[in-house]
């Protein structure tokens, strides 16, 4: 059993609550505040904002982020943030890790602790402007690494709504 699995309909609704009085505060932020794990708020974002997609397929979905492009990565963990602008591809396997190896990405993976991954559409915490996301969690319900197509500034292009939902789509739970 994974820590998201323990959430009432009370959390999902308070999740809901807070959600609504700020669109464009960071999951993280009101995960920490509501005392839940970070995949339980983007699991209870209402609106449809938020599509379950299958973990199982993993691999075939990371892949598919190659045909992406450019993308802005982020990784969190309790100590540090990191953010990083670039393209997948170059995968590989070993041991433990699967592998992004390009001159723009470079990340290793530990794919056995991934335990949920989202679709998401939401308002950008600095400026409100929609960003379009694929974020993946760990069996704690934390955030092992978010893929962002769009990051505010812009509202997303035509051809980025368009990669997203067919990445979406093909993966969906």
């Amino acid at each position: 059993m994974t820590a998201t699995e323990n959430v009432t309909s009370e959390q999902t609704q308070r999740i809901r609550d807070a959600f609504n009085i700020n669109r464009s505060k960071m999951t993280v932020v009101l995960a920490r505040e509501l005392g839940v794990p970070e995949a339980e708020v983007i699991r209870g974002l209402p609106d449809g904002l938020s599509v379950e997609l299958d973990i199982g397929r993993w691999e075939d979905l990371i892949k598919s982020f190659e045909a992406l492009g450019q993308v802005h990565v982020i990784a969190t963990n309790s100590a540090v943030t990191f953010e990083v602008f670039g393209q997948f591809g170059n995968f590989s396997t070993w041991d433990d890790f699967f592998n992004v190896q390009t001159k723009s990405l470079d990340m290793h993976i530990r794919f056995k602790t991934l335990r949920s991954v989202f679709a998401v559409k939401k308002p950008g915490h600095m400026d409100g402007v929609e960003t379009l996301s694929f974020q993946f969690f760990d069996e704690r319900g934390s955030s092992a690494f978010k893929v962002f197509l769009t990051f505010g500034g812009d509202a997303p292009s035509a051809e980025k709504v368009a990669g997203f939902v067919a990445v979406r789509d093909r993966f969906v739970r």
